[in-house]
């Protein structure tokens, strides 16, 4: 299982792979338990054995073990189970996960690799308040495989609380738009980058309804389209870009933008994917279900500027869906 990424999946089919993995622990009395966890595929760029590592000067977090050479380029080795603060006994079978997310190659050291699971976003519940609590919120998704319950990690929140600055940056200061108050529809499934996104879109001249996954902001598109018919109105009176996370229980978000930009009520409204998994090898997939652009999570500002753009084009551009009766 060294290599991962030559399996495919077409984009907007609802459908994702991952790759799950378990970390060996052990709990406070000394029972030994095997935890599950999984990762997207698409985050994987491969899975190899455990390498030389050299320790990293200055590194004050005991869950970064050092980094390691793997063809010419040096990367950071992160002890899941540590930085999970289970315990652990690491061996010399231990597997390392290679990962890329946030334009950022990173490795995760765990006991060891099961298989490849493909499966719809339906199939994955969002964790409830007790996961999230004794998880310190690192857990995005819950789903049941082979008798087996397994949580997704939240690998950029883990990166970004290991190196602040690669985390996601709010808009701090108000910007002036004049009356120019921009309408935007957001999804994303993690409650603090909703806060953040729609936090920084506000200061930067936007009005923001907020949405947790695809299916919700489809809806709320829908509602909107039967108000705009009843009061003869265009759709751009109430919202002219969406901004949509990607990975999403229940819908994601390029299933998302196919459904809008395969229907003529919502195909010319705008539509930005926001995503970690926005990166060289993976951009085709949003190309193809039509996205209007997309940008790489860190990116906040960059995200706020370039809706403007769209927006703004979106409202001078025809009404998107002309009243029918």
């Amino acid at each position: 299982m060294a290599q991962t990424t030559n399996i495919l999946l077409e984009s907007g089919t609802n459908e994702l792979e991952i790759v799950v993995f378990f970390i060996n622990e052990r709990t406070p009395d000394g029972r030994e338990y095997c935890g599950y966890y999984g990762v997207n595929v698409a985050k994987v760029l491969e899975i190899i054995r455990l390498p030389q590592v050299t320790e990293m000067p200055g590194q004050t977090n005991a869950s970064v073990r050092g980094s390691f050479n793997l063809r010419g380029r040096v990367i950071p080795l992160v002890d899941l189970a540590r930085w999970l603060g289970k315990t652990c006994d690491n061996t010399e079978d231990d597997k390392v996960i290679v990962t890329e997310f946030n334009s950022i190659v990173n490795a995760f050291r765990v006991s060891g690799v099961t298989r490849i699971h493909r499966l719809s976003w339906d199939a994955i519940e969002a964790p409830n308040i007790h996961v999230q609590r004794f998880s310190q919120e690192s857990i995005t998704g819950v789903v049941r495989l082979d008798e087996r319950v397994v949580f997704i990690l939240d690998m950029e929140m883990i990166v970004g609380e290991l190196n602040p600055s690669l985390a996601l940056q709010s808009i701090d200061e108000e910007e002036d738009h004049g009356d120019s108050r921009l309408k935007t529809l957001i999804a994303d499934d993690s409650a603090t980058i909703r806060h953040m996104m729609g936090s920084s879109l506000e200061k930067g001249g936007f009005e923001v309804t907020r949405t947790i996954n695809g299916q919700k902001a489809w809806e709320q598109l829908e509602a909107w389209h039967q108000e705009a018919e009843a009061a003869s109105r265009p759709m751009t009176d109430y919202v002219q870009v969406i901004v949509s996370d990607i990975e999403m229980p229940g819908m994601d978000g390029h299933s998302l933008t196919r459904r809008i930009k395969e229907d003529p009520r919502f195909k010319n409204l705008p539509v930005i994917l926001f995503s970690s998994l926005i990166t060289d090898k993976l951009r085709h997939k949003g190309e193809a279900v039509g996205a209007d652009d997309q940008i790489s999570k860190p990116e906040m500002r960059e995200l706020a500027a370039r809706a403007r753009v769209l927006a703004d084009k979106a409202m001078a551009s025809e009404p998107t869906a002309q009243p029918t009766g």
